[in-house]
């Protein structure tokens, strides 16, 4: 992936990493257009940054539909899709109370990006150069106990990039997967104060860095994730559980 004169689609662009991403893709030279449900922080992001903004629940396919078709209409040169607004809950299969959590983490993880991507897969076709840039987790190769459905969406996110990849060798469209450690946010709550969650500034000045010196690199992987994501690979992945699912579950991908 270039990461310079780009026009990006960034829904979830209101916090955390979406906004940090934004922020410094809109610094290389690129027009960046966040989307979010909170139309005052959007307003607020606009007025601070010159973002472009459109409103969009990545849980609602008719929102996402509306949002992508006003984004290709006032965007017309959008190249660049980076589908991943995502939530994480912490679960309890043993009970019955654990349905609607998550329920509501796959249909904004997994069917959140599935929709998105159906909506600009015929646009981004169309440009010369364009990318589908999804974002996983280091739990999507080593499971965190207490958030299944998490770890499952980001597992078959993976499993998605992996796959349209194929389909979309010798068109213009490339698919980039970014792999996440656990990085200081608001996923969960104390994740964004947690000293041993990857500090923001850092994961993301690493991926970017990672992706200007490897553009055609299929998975971007910053160095704090590689325990997570090559257990099985080393042989030790049961080690790696263990050590997961016995420290701080906000430190998640730290290690």
């Amino acid at each position: 992936m270039n990461t310079y004169g780009n026009t990006i689609f960034l829904p979830g662009g209101t916090r955390g990493i979406g906004l940090a991403l934004a922020i410094r893709l809109q610094a290389r030279g690129n027009t960046v257009i966040i989307g979010g449900r909170d139309a005052t922080a959007l307003d607020a992001l606009a007025a601070e940054h010159g973002f472009g903004t459109v409103r969009v629940d990545t849980s609602d396919p008719v929102s996402i539909a509306s949002a992508s078709a006003e984004v290709i209409e006032r965007f017309p040169a959008v190249n660049v899709l980076v589908p991943m607004a995502g939530i994480m809950r912490a679960e309890d299969w043993r009970t019955p109370g654990f349905l609607a959590d998550a329920e509501a983490v796959v249909t904004t993880n997994l069917l959140g990006p599935i929709r998105l991507i159906a909506a600009f897969t015929e646009h981004l076709q169309s440009r010369a150069d364009a990318t589908i840039l999804t974002v996983s987790s280091g739990l999507a190769f080593t499971p965190l106990g207490v958030t299944p459905s998490y770890n499952a969406s980001k597992a078959a996110v993976h499993m998605l990039s992996e796959s349209i990849r194929l389909q979309f060798a010798g068109t213009s469209v490339s698919v980039v997967e970014l792999v996440p450690p656990s990085v200081q946010t608001e996923l969960m709550p104390g994740q964004d104060t947690n000293p041993q969650a990857m500090p923001l500034d850092e994961f993301v000045d690493e991926a970017l860095a990672l992706l200007e010196s490897r553009p055609d690199a299929h998975e971007i992987q910053v160095e704090r994730v590689k325990f997570l994501r090559y257990g099985e690979v080393r042989g030790d992945y049961a080690e790696v559980v263990a050590a997961l699912n016995t420290t701080d579950p906000h430190a998640a991908a730290a290690s």
